[in-house]
């Protein structure tokens, strides 16, 4: 496949190229992936003006969850046959709309409905990005796709304050129209550097891909099924701290803005995990690296069973980033080093869209959990059990694959 500028596609595999898209890409990412992360700011104020319950009020984030899994996975499908440009073009719009619809809309239900087109938007500039990058990578695929995901994060720890600010001097509508507007305006231009493809995945020597064949533990389909439902495991845990750390402080007599404090150093570190979870993966693989970063979770949401102190919650939410920042792109280095690198976007996609089902199911359950109890204690007990799903898979995973490996 020749490059749009003459190149041999080879030339751009980890050359200065391929580092400038890696760059791109986390711009758009970060911007993209404010969908991601304004509702959890926005849900006191919203749940106040429509007077419902916690569950009610957790829907929009729901919906967002289950567009951007859908989402997810269309938008893989796009960029396999089309690139990456496409499904990030009709994402942008799709964003734009939903935000705009959320300022207009007269109930809670239309929120939720817009949330939902929120989500299909920035399922673009996630796991796609992830997918596409890791086509110009070899040598630093882990640190490369890692790069790409951190994106997510940056865009956690950047929006929330912003968004807060502008909820408490403007109200929640105008907050989301403007959003709306700014995403329109910024990712389209570069969307546009984003339009170069690698279609010969020349990257998968025979080598590798014998490689893959003897560590392969299962069916393609077997593993595609058990990674959907680590990823729906450790999700669950996941989307506990995440989506209702901001309504727990104000709960607590701390008030929403250290809340979103709170999320903001969570994300924050978050961003450093997904870094430093590159470089491991790049050295031991993903499975080891998900594995890692899942048993660390649990520690951190065994830690807010016993500490609500406002300073002990700093810490705790600081620690909770650093430990689990690393899993979901974890899933994309398993992906590539078990599955055809043809299939990337569909596969990862489809992964992708169990861990979103994950944090929507995990979400809605615990504010349903804080309804029926008026604690979040059970909450963080629910998503614990759910975490064991995750490293229970994953262990078993690494444990098959070790004894494929000494039979072969």
């Amino acid at each position: 496949m020749i490059s749009p500028i003459g190149a041999k596609a080879p030339s751009l595999i980890d050359s200065p190229t391929a580092w400038l898209r890696l760059g791109v890409a986390v711009l758009l990412s970060t911007i993209g992936g404010v969908g991601m992360w304004s509702y959890m700011v926005a849900l006191p104020a919203i749940q106040a003006d429509f007077g419902v319950s916690r569950a009610d009020a957790s829907l929009p984030f729901t919906m967002v969850m289950f567009g951007f899994a859908g989402g997810g996975v269309l938008m893989g499908r796009l960029a396999d046959r089309f690139g990456i440009a496409l499904p990030l073009g009709i994402g942008t719009l799709a964003l734009t709309a939903g935000f705009l619809a959320v300022g207009w809309s007269p109930n809670l239900w239309l929120v939720a409905l817009a949330h939902g087109l929120i989500g299909i938007g920035c399922s673009a500039s996630f796991g796609p990005l992830m997918s596409d990058i890791s086509h110009w990578f070899v040598q630093r695929r882990g640190i490369a796709v890692a790069l790409a995901a951190v994106g997510n994060y940056t865009a956690g720890t950047i929006w929330p304050p912003v968004v807060q600010h502008f909820i408490s001097t403007s109200g929640w509508r105008a907050t989301h129209i403007g959003i709306g507007l700014f995403c329109l305006i910024t990712i389209m231009p570069l969307v546009f550097a984003m339009r170069a493809r690698i279609e010969d995945h020349h990257s998968e020597t025979a080598g590798a891909a014998a490689r893959r064949q003897a560590e392969a533990p299962f069916s393609p389909l077997t593993l595609q099924i058990l990674l959907c439902i680590a990823g729906i495991g450790c999700c669950v845990a996941m989307s506990m701290p995440q989506v209702h750390i901001v309504a727990y402080c104000g709960d607590l007599g701390y008030g929403v803005a250290r809340g979103a404090e709170m999320l903001s150093l969570m994300l924050g570190f978050g961003i450093i995990s997904r870094i430093a979870s590159g470089f491991v993966a790049d050295r031991i693989g993903g499975v080891r690296t998900l594995l890692i970063g899942s048993v660390l979770q649990g520690v951190a949401l065994f830690l807010y069973l016993w500490f609500d102190g406002l300073i002990s919650l700093y810490v705790i939410s600081a620690l909770f980033g650093l430990f689990q920042g690393g899993i979901v792109p974890s899933y994309a280095i398993i992906v590539r080093e078990y599955f055809s690198p043809r299939e990337a976007g569909t596969r990862l996609g489809l992964v992708l869209m169990a861990t979103l089902l994950g944090m929507a199911l995990g979400g809605w359950m615990s504010g349903l959990i804080f309804d029926f109890t008026g604690s979040y204690r059970i909450a963080f007990l629910n998503g614990l059990a759910w975490n064991l799903v995750n490293v229970s898979i994953m262990t078993w995973l690494l444990q098959r694959s070790r004894r494929r490996l000494a039979l072969a």
